[in-house]
């Protein structure tokens, strides 16, 4: 049966990218603040990326994954290092929350990565034109992301600069995903994992998507619902550490993708996600003005590194991640109100 509605908020943040009125910012901030509470997923227009710069990204990620398996392969780095290429069914991200999937089976989506903040050097596939355009739209999501977080601080009523001292030298991913395989590759009658669900592990996260059914979000009634989109829009959630910075203040929202199949085959859907992390060195711990009187933190200072390092054991080196103890029990508590 179909699944409720769920609206997911749409911002716009042009106020924030153009020169105009603090009124209209503090508009911005307070609309933004109810989303981050409430959903902690919203559709963000006004974002100043050019067409063409989408348009490239586009076919940059179409000519890399239309590669052949072997070519793609070449580009496979150690699973310590999140980079290059990710074969299809070698990634499970439930583990990130220590949570087993549900069906033993690992997601079958491949990626390629690209990234900085960490000193691990890029490898860029030989695809015309695709470092080129892989790069220019990296500039422009860094540039949405640190936009974002300047709201953020507005409306947690920091200092403007709060995020910066944090962020100046981010570990920023960039993840190009192709949910497709050949039907013979997959038993269409599992219950498949185009992605399993998963928190994302650092401040923020900026999503190129197609318009294509998949993306679904736990809601505050513990179901999951699709979403996609709005026209011209990015897609952006909060990761675990914002979680953490606001003390559940705001949502690190559980999601998942499940690959639409018709007449027996997967439909094709692409994404691009921009991770915005942190410096490495930052710790991260519950903001004072988060805690209510007479609250207590739910977390312990944790820098970033340790943060991202417990995560990705748990996605790239199937380790169980044991310190994601509220993010598991959230994402148990969807399990029996799917369908």
């Amino acid at each position: 049966m179909p699944l409720p509605q769920f609206d997911v908020p749409i911002l716009d943040i042009s106020p924030y990218v153009g020169d105009v009125s603090a009124g209209s910012r503090g508009e911005v901030a307070a609309d933004l603040d109810c989303a981050c509470s409430t959903v902690g997923f919203m559709s963000v227009t006004g974002h100043g990326i050019p067409d063409d710069v989408l348009a490239g990204l586009r076919t940059a990620l179409d000519g890399f994954f239309a590669l052949d398996a072997s070519e793609k392969a070449s580009y496979i780095m150690p699973a310590e290092i999140n980079r290059g290429y990710t074969a299809p069914k070698s990634e499970s991200l439930s583990l990130s929350l220590g949570v087993e999937s549900s069906t033993r089976m690992n997601d079958f989506f491949e990626a390629f990565n690209v990234g900085t903040g960490d000193g691990t050097p890029n490898v860029w596939p030989a695809v015309a034109g695709f470092e080129k355009a892989v790069e220019l739209y990296f500039e422009h999501a860094a540039r949405v992301a640190r936009t974002l977080t300047r709201i953020f601080a507005d409306a947690l009523g920091l200092a403007p600069d709060f995020f910066d001292r944090i962020t100046d030298n981010s570990l920023d991913t960039f993840r190009m995903n192709n949910y497709a395989l050949p039907p013979q590759e997959i038993e269409l009658n599992a219950e498949l994992e185009g992605m399993g669900e998963h928190t994302d592990y650092g401040l923020v996260t900026v999503l190129w998507a197609d318009q294509v059914a998949g993306l679904q979000v736990v809601g505050s009634d513990l179901r999951w619902h699709d979403v996609s989109p709005a026209d011209g829009a990015l897609l952006v959630n909060l990761g675990d550490l914002t979680a953490r910075l606001t003390n559940d203040r705001w949502l690190s929202t559980l999601h998942r993708v499940r690959p639409p199949i018709v007449d027996g085959s997967i439909v094709r859907r692409r994404s691009a996600a921009f991770f915005h992390d942190g410096n490495l060195s930052a710790t991260i711990a519950p903001l004072a003005s988060c805690i209510e009187p007479g609250g207590v933190a739910h977390y312990e200072p944790v820098t970033v590194a340790e943060h991202i390092a417990a995560k990705l054991a748990g996605s790239r080196g199937g380790k169980s991640n044991a310190g994601a103890t509220r993010e598991a029990a959230r994402a148990r508590a969807a399990v029996p109100a799917i369908g």
